[in-house]
């Protein structure tokens, strides 16, 4: 793995859907940073070279401790710019620019060429800069506004008022989640879909490439290192769906998490990412897991935390958040009002551990027409990135 030394946050933030060490580089951590309360950055021309006053730590919000800003006063408008050069190996390959979460309308320049802009504060992002990479020192830049008193975008449990009062809490404002650079193909493996038919035994995958029109795409799944199936098709109109028969069936579980390993192949292009094999009903408002009647002791968590407002300081911490609710004898959560990292999740996967997702609509003003805009296509975002977890 290539990352900042002693970056914050330096674990791979995508656990499901993982392409190697060699191939991603770790961007948290030190920033070129610019408060921009009149929103007039980009008309002085902060996308392009002029010079920023401060320094924020990635991927904690200003509002934090650990971000070294600390501010927690209302500010509309957060400006961020990195410069670093590329692995030498990386040269002739695509590179994929990703945000893991960054509340809430974000623009992104990289050497001064506008990549795009994405809405919403709850789900990752990425971005093909290959085109704008120069050799050598190249140079990222993310614009934010974050509207949050508007009542038209998602908030969860942030407060509208200066302090924390009843049941909300601290903002968040810009890049919440790792920022990382990434390395593929020039056809590659952009997405996949997970079916797990436990009455079959066997996984379906439906898959959304980039190029590979005509290339074979191969699954092959294992558990705890035994060859368990293997499935191959072909790529046609940018899409394929493959069908891997498994020698043994282990179910996933309340409290046993049982997943498989999974690699995806297609090309020069190599994925290794996991499944579980469960079925979930709901039979006149009885929640059913394989088939048996499961108890759900959900806690209700907030995600919030005292030095990193909605980023754990690391990945212990949120390990640590599930064994506490598992050792007072819940087996899940209903996770309130804030879309949760994927690496949480994908411990909740490894646990047994049970979650229901929420979008954070609290405080949204949904007589507004602009209220659900902002709303539902992010929430289809949100399901899509957590489709395949089995937690």
């Amino acid at each position: 793995m290539l990352f900042t030394p002693n970056a914050p946050r330096p674990e791979f933030p995508r656990p499901q859907f993982d392409r190697g060490d060699a191939n991603w580089l770790n961007l948290n951590g030190p920033w070129e940073y610019q408060t921009d309360r009149g929103l007039s950055g980009e008309q002085r021309g902060y996308q392009n070279s002029a010079p920023f006053s401060e320094t924020i730590t990635v991927p904690f919000c200003r509002e934090s401790e650990l971000s070294g800003i600390g501010d927690k006063d209302f500010c509309e408008g957060v400006w961020y710019r990195k410069t670093l050069t590329l692995p030498a190996d990386w040269a002739g390959k695509r590179v994929l620019f990703h945000v893991g979460a960054c509340d809430y309308f974000t623009k992104v320049w990289v050497n001064g060429q506008y990549m795009g802009d994405h809405i919403g504060g709850y789900v990752a992002f990425s971005y093909d800069i290959t085109k704008a990479l120069k050799e050598g020192e190249n140079t990222i830049t993310v614009g934010v506004e974050d509207h949050l008193r508007t009542g038209t975008q998602p908030g969860g449990k942030q407060s509208m008022l200066y302090h924390s009062y009843g049941c909300s809490y601290t903002r968040t404002t810009g890049i919440w989640q790792t920022t990382w650079l990434e390395c593929v193909p020039t056809d590659y493996v952009a997405s996949t879909k997970y079916y797990p038919d436990i009455e079959r035994q066997k996984l379906v995958i439906e898959a959304l490439t980039v190029g590979g029109e005509g290339m074979t795409l191969t699954a092959k799944a294992s558990f705890e290192g035994k060859a368990q199936g293997i499935g191959t098709t072909v790529v046609h109109g940018g899409k394929a769906v493959v069908e891997v028969e498994l020698d043994e069936l282990h179910l996933w579980e309340v409290g046993n998490g049982r997943l498989y390993d999974l690699e995806l192949t297609m090309g020069e292009d190599t994925v290794q990412s996991y499944f579980g094999m469960r079925k979930i009903e709901c039979r006149e408002g009885i929640f059913y897991l394989n088939g048996k009647v499961v108890f759900q002791r959900l806690v209700l968590d907030q995600g919030f935390y005292p030095d990193g407002i909605y980023t754990a300081s690391c990945l212990g911490e949120l390990e640590a958040d599930i064994d506490r609710s598992v050792a007072m004898g819940f087996n899940g959560a209903r996770l309130h009002q804030k879309v949760f990292e994927p690496l949480f999740l994908s411990l909740c996967d490894k646990k047994g551990y049970i979650v229901w997702g929420e979008h954070a609509n609290w405080g949204l003003d949904i007589s507004r027409e602009t209220a659900y805009q902002n709303f539902i296509p992010e929430w289809c975002e949100i399901m899509a990135r957590d489709f395949n977890h089995p937690a």
